[in-house]
């Protein structure tokens, strides 16, 4: 099958598929929240917060009125679960039997060694846990084993062993309270049905691999930078790839004015064939947010070059420390950085950058999808008014301090 699309289709097609066409355009409610994650199959979860979190900005900018507590909610119905993909993220608790096969977030063999290096401590916080319930490593004493952490220092003993128990498929996660876990026997997290059900490992895999797909909406057959991480090795990767291809769970896209082959799941091929135009509507994207994976695809079917400087130091940053994207209708048309002052009660705009040649005040129908906008963000953030920084007097005069 040949299909070959526009740039001006795609670019609708993404938006339609992303529920941003127009934004905040599900039901609200928890209920919401699930369509979006059987749709994306999973969203990423990050703990910083000075904006919101990444799994409650992206469900901010397509659920209507989200609240975080609907996550909380769901997570204690056992409807969602945290599991490994990409990153650390929420999927549909139903899926749980296709992602038995966890590398964890620093892979399979760092997980085994470590629960190898720390087999005593590890027979101490499972044997705590069957007893006591859900447990989070500030529960234990801090000990010091053979395991090292990201910057190559010794790493608290117990917290390698939840999360290599974690990966082993023994424990879970049961709950956060700000950014600490609390982990419980997988059996008290899971409906029976969901931990009977056994799928063989090379489906998982195919799974894990279309979930990254479901997830952006049109890849590439090598993703893009660290897309198809935790999966597989390159090589595995490619044949899984080639049997979603033959099963045709995934169809070959040519996109005007992209390099290379795009895949897209085909029961959306209809909608990428005939997108709707979407309407005048502004949505803040989150960074981690799966519409901005693929940055090469950004820059040539949006112009929109985009990456999180988070990482960066102050000096080399171009725009600033946790920016988030301006879409509005099927275009990305600048950035801004809002920071949540939650004691306050306040949003402090700290700056909006606009792409060039784009003019908000003569861009037809944006001053005002952009003040809904910041209204709807205003209540995710429970905050009462925005604050903005000196230097955005024009900013504030369009879109006023209270939307």
């Amino acid at each position: 099958m040949q299909v070959k699309v526009g740039a001006d289709a795609a670019r609708c097609f993404l938006v339609a598929r992303h529920f941003l066409g127009p934004a905040r355009s599900v039901a609200d409610g928890p209920d919401g929240v699930l369509e979006v994650l059987r749709k994306l199959g999973s969203v990423q979860f990050d703990p910083i917060a000075v904006a919101g979190r990444n799994h409650d900005l992206m469900l901010h900018a397509r659920v209507a009125d989200y609240e975080p507590a609907w996550c909380d909610e769901l997570y204690e119905r056992r409807e969602i679960f945290e599991t490994t993909n990409k990153a650390l993220s929420f999927i549909p608790a139903s899926e749980f039997p296709w992602y038995r096969v966890s590398g964890g977030r620093k892979g399979p063999a760092f997980h085994s060694q470590a629960l190898a290096a720390n087999a005593d401590v590890a027979e101490r916080v499972l044997a705590r846990i069957r007893a006591d319930g859900p447990l989070s490593s500030a529960d234990f004493e801090r000990e010091i084993g053979a395991t090292k952490n990201w910057f190559g220092m010794p790493e608290n003993a117990v917290r390698s062993v939840l999360e290599a128990c974690t990966v082993a498929g023994e424990i879970g996660l049961a709950r956060r309270e700000g950014n600490l876990r609390y982990y419980d026997l997988l059996e008290r997290l899971l409906p029976a049905d969901v931990l009977t059900k056994e799928v063989p490992e090379r489906e998982q895999l195919r799974h894990k691999l279309l979930s990254r797909y479901r997830a952006h909406g049109l890849l590439g057959a090598g993703g893009a930078g660290g897309t198809f991480a935790r999966i597989a090795n390159p090589d595995v990767r490619r044949a899984l790839h080639k049997e979603l291809v033959e099963l045709g769970a995934l169809v070959p896209v040519d996109v005007e004015g992209v390099r290379g082959k795009r895949f897209v799941l085909r029961e959306e091929l209809p909608l990428l064939e005939a997108p709707a135009e979407p309407p005048a509507s502004v949505a803040f994207i989150a960074p981690f947010d799966s519409l901005l994976w693929d940055t090469a695809l950004l820059a040539s079917l949006f112009g929109f070059d985009f990456v999180w400087e988070g990482f960066f130091s102050p000096a080399k940053r171009r725009w600033g420390y946790y920016v988030l994207p301006i879409i509005f209708a099927d275009r990305l048309v600048g950035r801004i950085e809002p920071r949540i002052e939650r004691d306050e009660g306040v949003v402090h705009v700290l700056d909006v950058w606009w792409e060039d040649g784009f003019a908000p005040s003569r861009a037809d129908g944006f001053v005002e999808a952009m003040r809904d906008a910041l209204g709807a963000y205003l209540r995710f953030a429970a905050a009462e008014r925005l604050d903005w920084a000196p230097h955005l007097a024009t900013a504030r005069r369009m879109f006023l301090d209270r939307p």
